[in-house]
């Protein structure tokens, strides 16, 4: 029979009897990834009252029923805890926090965004990091090099998009 690769969704074999039990437990795993929200993240013992549908990201080193689930994504349902094995790249909404989590090569980052530009009304307003600019360094003439930082402090802000050219 056998299950998805992604998420390890149960597939319906041919000729199966209870067909709808496979099912079930398909659409309830997909409930959980679409639109994944997590009531916290790194728990590692399941909490005692959960509510139907309440979710958490398991911590590192989980126990009692979620032995074995580490990294998961745990949901309580009418039938008891299920687990959706988290993918690299996979978002899920932290309710505690109020920001994202993502599931990276490492574990779960919350909080962090990622990009490689900011763009609004298709205008670059920040890039990639540039070089530092160097603060003056004494002399006998502190005007001239005053106007090279502040020259290059408004390079590195335009450069960015943050100001106009």
């Amino acid at each position: 029979m056998g299950d998805s690769l992604r998420h390890h969704l149960p597939f319906i074999a041919a000729g199966q009897a209870q067909k709808e039990l496979t099912h079930n437990e398909a659409v309830a795993l997909i409930d959980v990834a679409l639109h994944a929200s997590a009531e916290g993240l790194g728990l590692n013992t399941p909490p005692l009252a959960p509510g139907l549908g309440q979710c958490w990201i398991v911590g590192a080193a989980p126990t009692g029923e979620w032995t074995g689930q580490a990294q998961a994504i745990a949901c309580w349902t009418e039938s008891g805890w299920r687990f959706l094995a988290a993918r690299e790249g996979m978002r899920v909404w932290l309710i505690d926090q109020q920001c994202w989590a993502e599931r990276t090569g490492s574990g779960w980052a919350a909080g962090d965004v990622r990009g490689i530009r900011v763009m609004i009304d298709d205008v670059q307003v920040v890039g990639a990091r540039l070089g530092a600019v160097a603060p003056p360094s004494g002399g006998a003439v502190v005007d001239v090099e005053a106007r090279a930082t502040v020259t290059a402090l408004i390079d590195r802000l335009q450069s960015h998009g943050l100001i106009d050219v």
